[in-house]
C-alpha cells in the first residue's frame, strides 16, 4: 500500500491564520477546509568525431527552431510544440499576467509556495506547466538542496536562474521519460490544459516515490456569489458557461475542481486534503486582505481576458475575433462592477 499524499488546493482563504493541514496517514478521508463568506464594503470602488558533432549541433538547432516557431493567431502568439493543444498565448502580455498571477497565489498563501509538508525540504521537484517559471525559481531559491525541474510547452522561462533549477520543453500528455522519481510534484492552474486530467494525475502518482506529494492549485469555474448579486444571465456567468462549452468542443474540458479529490483517490493517493479559498473578482470586500486580493485577481482575470478567451472561443465556439473581443468588454464590465459581490472559488 502506498503512502503517497496529496494536497489539493481550491483557493478561498480566510484573512485569519490558516489552519494546520493534516497530511498524515490518520486522515483516511479527504479533509475540507471551507472559507466563510466575504463581507462587502459599503464604500468600494471600482530555454568523437566532428561529423557526429555537426549532426548533433544541426539537430539541436533544428529542434530549437521548431520550438521557437510560435504560431501567430489573432494578434497573439501561441506554443509551437504540439501546436493547438493549449489555448492561452505565450507572448509578453500573457507572460506578464502569469507573473502577476504567481504573486497573487503567493499572497493568498501568505508567502508560502505550497501547503503540503513539501513546501520546504523536497529533494526532487517537478513543476507541471511551469509557465514563466517563477514558482520553480522561487522554490529552488528557498530550497538550494532541491533539484527542481519545470516543464512547459513553451520556452518562455528566464535564462539566469538558480543552479538547482532547469526547464524542459515537453508535452506531458505524452510518455513521461524521467528515469528518477520525484518526492514532490506541483501543478497550478491546469484548467482546460489536458484532454484527460485523471490520467495525468495517475501518471504523476506513478512518478512519485513512496511518501511523495502531489499538490494541485486551481481556480474553479463558474464564478459565484454568496449574496446572489451575480445573476445567471450576467455576462460573467455567460463567459463561464462559454468556457465550459469551448473546452468540451476542443476536447480540453474544464474538469470540475470539486472532483479532484475523487481523481486523486482513484489514482491511489492517500491522506487527501482539500483547502478551499476565494478570490474576489475586484475590490468589493470590506476586509483589507480580501480587498487587496480582489485588486490583484481583477488585474489577473480582467486584464488578461482577451488572452484567456480569443483562441478558446474562436477555435472552440467558432466565434469571430471581433465577437470575442466585444464579449470580453461586456464581461469586463461585470468584473469591474463592485455591486456584484462575486468571487472565484479556489
Amino acid at each position: 500500500m502506498t503512502d503517497r499524499h496529496t494536497i489539493e488546493e481550491r483557493r478561498t482563504e480566510s484573512p485569519r491564520a490558516a489552519e494546520p493541514i493534516t497530511t498524515q496517514n490518520q486522515a483516511a478521508h479527504p479533509t475540507i477546509e471551507v472559507q466563510a463568506p466575504i463581507a462587502a464594503a459599503t464604500d468600494s470602488i471600482s530555454d568523437v568525431d566532428s561529423a557526429l558533432g555537426e549532426d548533433i549541433d544541426s539537430s539541436v538547432a533544428s529542434l530549437s527552431s521548431s520550438i521557437l516557431d510560435y504560431h501567430e493567431e489573432n494578434g497573439r502568439s501561441y506554443h509551437a510544440l504540439s501546436r493547438g493543444k493549449y489555448v492561452l498565448p505565450n507572448d509578453e502580455m500573457e507572460n506578464d499576467r502569469l507573473d502577476l498571477q504567481h504573486e497573487l497565489y503567493v499572497r493568498t498563501l501568505r508567502g508560502n509556495l505550497a501547503l503540503c509538508p513539501k513546501n520546504q525540504g523536497a529533494k526532487r521537484v517537478l513543476d507541471i506547466g511551469t509557465g514563466t517559471g517563477l514558482w520553480a525559481i522561487d522554490y529552488a531559491d528557498a530550497n538550494p538542496d532541491a533539484e527542481v525541474i519545470g516543464v512547459d510547452l513553451s520556452p518562455i522561462q528566464p535564462t539566469f536562474v538558480p543552479p538547482n533549477v532547469s526547464f524542459e520543453v515537453d508535452d506531458l500528455e505524452k510518455e513521461w521519460t524521467w528515469s528518477k522519481t520525484f518526492d514532490f510534484i506541483f501543478a497550478r492552474m491546469m484548467l482546460g490544459c489536458f484532454e484527460d486530467l485523471p490520467r495525468i494525475i495517475q501518471v504523476a502518482f506513478d512518478n512519485l516515490e513512496p511518501g511523495g506529494y502531489l499538490e494541485l492549485q486551481d481556480m474553479s469555474l463558474p464564478a459565484q456569489s454568496d449574496d446572489k448579486t451575480l445573476h445567471p444571465e450576467s455576462y460573467l456567468s455567460e463567459w463561464c458557461r462559454r468556457c465550459f462549452e469551448a473546452g468540451l468542443n476542443l476536447k480540453r474540458p474544464i474538469f470540475p475542481v470539486t472532483e479532484y479529490k475523487n481523481y486523486l483517490a482513484a489514482a491511489g493517493f492517500e491522506d487527501i486534503v482539500e483547502v478551499q479559498k476565494k478570490w474576489p473578482t475586484n475590490n468589493w470586500p470590506r476586509d483589507r486582505e480580501f480587498k487587496d486580493l480582489g485588486i490583484l485577481a481583477y488585474a489577473n482575470i480582467a486584464g488578461g481576458l482577451e488572452g484567456l478567451s480569443l483562441a478558446h472561443f474562436t477555435r472552440g465556439l467558432q466565434w469571430t475575433p471581433d465577437q470575442t473581443l466585444l464579449f470580453c468588454m461586456q464581461t469586463r464590465d461585470d468584473l469591474r462592477n463592485t455591486s456584484i459581490h462575486a468571487y472565484w472559488p479556489m
